[in-house]
């Protein structure tokens, strides 16, 4: 049946045009629900047999849920207690609009076959398509179209399906389910149908988020009301206020700061105590107002001393006196430990602001545990803290009934809202994750936090692996576009235990004297297609992840490990770069072509040095890997006398017991020529691919770039290092390479090194963006000291690469096919900024997984080492263990 929509719109010019769109209404759209009678399903979603509550007299149910209720309640509904759940197309489509995040995570819901969640399509069905009615709001339409559509299925179940059984409407507006009630649907809020359900599942209504205020609410205390958001939008547009969003300090988690023009520079807008916060958390964006400069703060820990001293009386109040405690700061096993209130003291004041309004609350799910000193000793259900594991985010109010189960445990909870008269905000329990300190748990904890997707790979992913499985090898059909380098002495270089071989290398001698080299690297895009399920699962994942004990991957390992990594011995599909250099490293030409390639051996960076440093190897291979490193050589020195940087990072290994997998010693890594060899030829890959696609797709390819820091990143050190003579210059990367050149200390030996360890901190994080979205002249990485940049080199643990693959083959073969997924540039920017959010996640889940193995490592132990003082605080002092690499706060 075709259903015509109609509506008006203004173009530009003013012009007011009518729109047609035509709606086809469908008889086939099927209930889903196994046992029923009429409908012909393929495949059936809905159990026979779903869940039956006390509240509709056992009789079992689906529930079909209102926007609202996945809006607010999607931790609940995640829950594996509710399952048979259908979800409208109406909902689904609000659910779309509203939220992302949301939406991402109800999709993941009706992906898995165990959960069964079920979209009915009520907008094509002939029975509950409805129209909008004359003065109607949408949203009264698509509440009346939620209420047509379970009436529907109530009515369809009776008739048909055997064994009985109800849809029932799940909704928290009291208006809604008064008017399905009338109408004869069965219709329960939230907080019903779960105390319905507590009898078998008491953990339930911990998780309801409460938007209801019902918690106890500090009536003494006060915090200024948020602008309207027209009121916002107005005053940025004026100029009265900065949008930006709130970085935390990570020393004080009641001072923050936003980037914006200050006196026509970009400058650090400081944000300081509990009122000018103003209920802002990390990460939300705001709109902040610019105090007076007579308020200009520059020693920022006089205010927090004092809001220290309330939130000593906080405390009292918040415990009701059952136990009372001071709570100065947390630390990772929920102990009390010394606050540091300040960044650094600088002399200078520095603008300071206060937050008039949230233009974005960025509230995610946060990992951490009950306070127990909030805990009183005999009540069922009661308030209690909780502290979140990162130490930016303000404890939070919580009501549960199982805060003496939970008290060892770290958990997960959801900020619901955040009043003006409560001092913190208010949430609800999500889950429990395990004991704390508990080696597994801590590092889902982390996982967690950092927002790295780890689950097991979906079987819709799986299906789509060649079906041969690890039997699968290169066949003649595979040769058709691809050059056959099989004879060629290709080796790979990379450190010990590597199974993800990307890249693999050859040199050969050319009858003019020069030289052919070829990096080669692993053909990912051969096994997944744009727009397949493990490829839109890569996208997501954006990178693997490499934590002390583990890998996540973002391909299955059948392709990361097997079938893409580039073994010895074995015939491999790969992508290849290959240059004509001279014997000084210049490059002649360049090409690049699909191959087919069989490594003659896998090396440790160790034993390829080795080779190098044992003159009586001098085999064909070991000689290559000779000349490669007397190239890259001259081809690093080449970069350096450009003003790329040689910056340093403390890295370690931790030696690991085989059972447990425990920590037992911990080294330095110890970095070879061979390290440099293999980068200074993946870094000449990545420029000359990076010229390439741009010159082809100069809209839309996928770059990378390295901003100028801003001066203010370098204050602090500039500050600590004038004293001893030395001058940091960094308006270019020459000018900061030569200056960290130039300083050494005589009597310290280590200095430079730290000097290098704290320059890379005051470093802009490198990017990914979309060459159509940036001008040229931004397109350049200040650390590489190169004009254009990309990443081709690591298709088996970056998406950022798999792009960049297809963008070159699309260039070198006329031939091929491909779609918007590389000429919308618009598409591209946002896959640029979901690449930089897990590239970034990633890196800082390392980071903290390094921290936790450090911290098992000193479990029950002692040891004494060298140490270095990189800032002195107002109450307090950071040190650098390079051994051991985290930062101490003492």
């Amino acid at each position: 049946m075709l259903h015509k929509k109609a509506f008006y719109t203004q173009k530009k010019n003013r012009k007011v045009i009518k729109v047609v769109k035509e709606h086809y209404l469908r008889d086939d759209v099927w209930c889903a629900a196994e046992g029923c009678s009429q409908c012909k399903h393929a495949a059936t979603v809905l159990s026979a047999s779903p869940q039956a509550y006390e509240l509709l007299d056992q009789k079992p149910h689906y529930i079909v849920p209102d926007t609202n209720i996945f809006m607010n309640q999607i931790d609940l509904i995640e829950h594996p207690a509710f399952k048979d759940v259908i979800v409208l197309q109406t909902v689904l489509q609000e659910v779309n609009h509203l939220s992302q995040p949301i939406y991402a995570r109800l999709r993941l819901l009706i992906s898995d076959p165990d959960r069964r969640f079920y979209v009915f399509n009520n907008e094509h069905h002939r029975e509950t398509y409805i129209n909008r009615l004359k003065d109607e709001s949408p949203n009264d339409r698509n509440d009346r179209a939620i209420r047509v559509a379970i009436k529907w299925y109530s009515e369809h179940l009776e008739r048909n399906a055997k064994p009985d059984r109800l849809a029932v409407m799940m909704s928290d507006d009291a208006d809604n389910r008064a008017k399905a009630k009338e109408a004869g649907i069965a219709a329960f809020s939230v907080r019903e149908y779960v105390a319905a359900a507590m009898v078998s599942r008491p953990e339930l209504m911990d998780i309801v988020a409460d938007n209801s205020l019902t918690m106890d609410i500090d009536s003494k205390f006060t915090y200024k009301e948020h602008l309207l958001p027209s009121q916002v939008a107005a005053g940025i547009k004026a100029g009265a206020f900065h949008q930006g969003t709130l970085n935390i300090s990570m020393h004080n988690y009641l001072e923050g700061t936003i980037m914006g023009l200050v006196d026509g520079t970009e400058r650090q807008i400081y944000i300081i105590g509990r009122a000018h916060l103003n209920r802002a958390v990390q990460s939300d964006v705001v709109a902040v107002q610019m105090l007076p400069k007579n308020e200009w703060r520059g020693s920022p820990s006089v205010a927090v001393v004092e809001e220290e001293e309330e939130e000593e009386e906080d405390v009292v109040e918040d415990t009701k006196k059952d136990e009372v405690g001071v709570h100065n700061a947390r630390d990772a096993s929920g102990e009390t430990a010394m606050e540091i209130v300040s960044v650094n003291s600088l002399n200078s004041l520095q603008p300071t602001g206060k937050v008039v309004g949230i233009v974005r609350r960025n509230w995610r799910p946060y990992c951490g545990y009950i306070d127990k000193l909030s805990i009183k000793a005999a009540a069922s259900s009661q308030n209690v803290f909780f502290y979140a594991m990162d130490r930016r985010i303000p404890k939070i109010k919580i009501r549960t009934r199982q805060a003496h189960t939970l008290k060892d445990q770290r958990i997960v909870v959801a900020i619901d809202s955040w009043p003006n008269t409560s001092r913190h905000p208010i949430g609800h329990f999500v889950k429990a994750l395990g004991a704390a300190g508990d080696k597994e748990t801590e590092t889902e904890v982390l996982l967690l936090e950092h927002d790295v997707p780890y689950q097991e790979f979906a079987p819709q992913v799986l299906k789509e692996l060649p079906p041969e499985g690890d039997k699968w090898m290169v066949q003649p059909k595979h040769f058709e576009g691809r050059i056959d380098l099989r004879e060629l002495n290709i080796c790979s270089i990379d450190p010990p235990g590597c199974t993800d071989i990307d890249d693999a290398l050859h040199i050969r001698s050319l009858p003019n004297g020069n030289y052919e080299i070829g990096v080669h690297i692993a053909d990912v895009t051969h096994f997944v297609k744009p727009n397949m399920t493990m490829d839109n699962e890569a996208a997501h994942r954006g990178t693997t992840v490499y934590l002390v004990d583990k890998r996540i991957d973002m391909l299955p390992s059948l392709l990361g490990t097997n079938l893409c990594s580039l073994r010895s011995n074995v015939d491999r599909l790969a992508f290849s770069c290959l240059w004509e250099i001279t014997e000084d490293a210049e490059i002649v030409n360049v090409d690049f072509k699909k191959s087919v390639i069989r490594s003659k051996h896998s090396f440790t960076y160790e034993e390829a040095q080795n080779r190098i440093d044992d003159i009586r190897q001098q085999d064909d291979v070991t000689n290559g890997i000779r000349i490669l490193n007397s190239l890259a050589k001259l081809l690093r020195q080449r970069r350096l006398d450009r003003g790329a940087l040689t910056l340093a990072s403390p890295e370690v290994r931790f030696n690991l017991e085989n059972d447990s997998q425990d920590p037992v010693d911990v080294e330095m890594k110890e970095l070879q020529e061979t390290n440099a060899l293999v980068e200074e030829f993946m870094l000449l890959a990545n420029i000359s691919v990076a010229e390439k696609i741009f010159s082809k797709f100069p809209d839309s390819s996928m770059l990378r770039r390295h901003a100028i820091p801003p001066d203010s990143n370098f204050e602090a050190l500039e500050k600590a290092v004038s004293p001893l003579g030395i001058t940091l210059k960094h308006d270019t990367s020459k000018a900061l390479s030569d200056s960290l050149d130039a300083a050494i200390l005589p009597h310290d030996p280590f200095f430079n090194r730290l000097l290098r360890i704290m320059t890379t901190r005051c470093m802009m994080q490198a990017v990914y963006f979309c060459s159509g979205t940036v001008p040229f002249q931004d397109f350049r990485h200040y650390g590489l000291a190169t004009d254009i940049y990309t990443h081709f080199t690591s298709p088996i643990r970056r998406y950022s690469d798999v792009v960049v693959h297809r963008l070159l083959a699309a260039c070198i073969n006329p031939d091929e096919r491909y779609g918007s997924e590389l000429t919308d540039k618009l598409k591209m920017k946002e896959l640029c900024d979901v690449l930089n959010h897990r590239h970034r996640m990633a890196q800082q889940a390392a980071r903290s997984s390094v921290e936790l193995y450090t911290n098992l490592f000193f479990k029950n132990k002692l040891e004494q080492t060298e140490g270095h003082v990189v800032r002195v605080l107002k109450n307090g002092f950071i040190v650098l263990v390079p051994k051991f690499v985290p930062t101490i706060y003492l």
